[in-house]
């Protein structure tokens, strides 16, 4: 089963690498404002979970440099299960008026950033 899951992490990761949508163009000042409000978010996924993928590539379209975390790790492992509470990815890290929110739904991670960034 782990041969499989290799073999199919890594063709996720080539047909992603060949079809990498467009980066948004924003204005620079626009963009710099953008950045500043991502440097609140971080992504915990896995680099070749297909979930992940998809939010990396909403990500991307967007032009938001938000922060990747491996979630592979034990570290950062133990910090998704003990402040999120599930060792599930991709999970989105929200820091907003002091508060932290964890949002683990590929597509709720997805429609959160087009309704923020769009």
């Amino acid at each position: 089963m782990f041969v499989v899951r290799w073999i199919l992490g890594r063709i996720i990761l080539i047909l992603n690498f060949i079809f990498t949508p467009k980066k948004r163009k924003r204005p620079v000042d626009e963009q710099v404002k953008v950045d500043g409000e991502t440097k609140l978010l971080s992504l915990y996924q896995y680099k070749a979970c297909p979930f992940c993928v998809k939010v990396r590539r909403a990500m991307r379209r967007q032009g938001l440099n938000i922060a990747t975390i491996d979630a592979k790790k034990d570290t950062h492992q133990q910090t998704l299960i003990e402040q999120g509470g599930f060792a599930k990815v991709p999970c989105l890290r929200i820091e907003e008026n002091g508060e932290t929110r964890w949002m683990y739904e590929s597509s709720d991670i997805i429609t959160y950033l087009d309704k923020r960034f769009a």
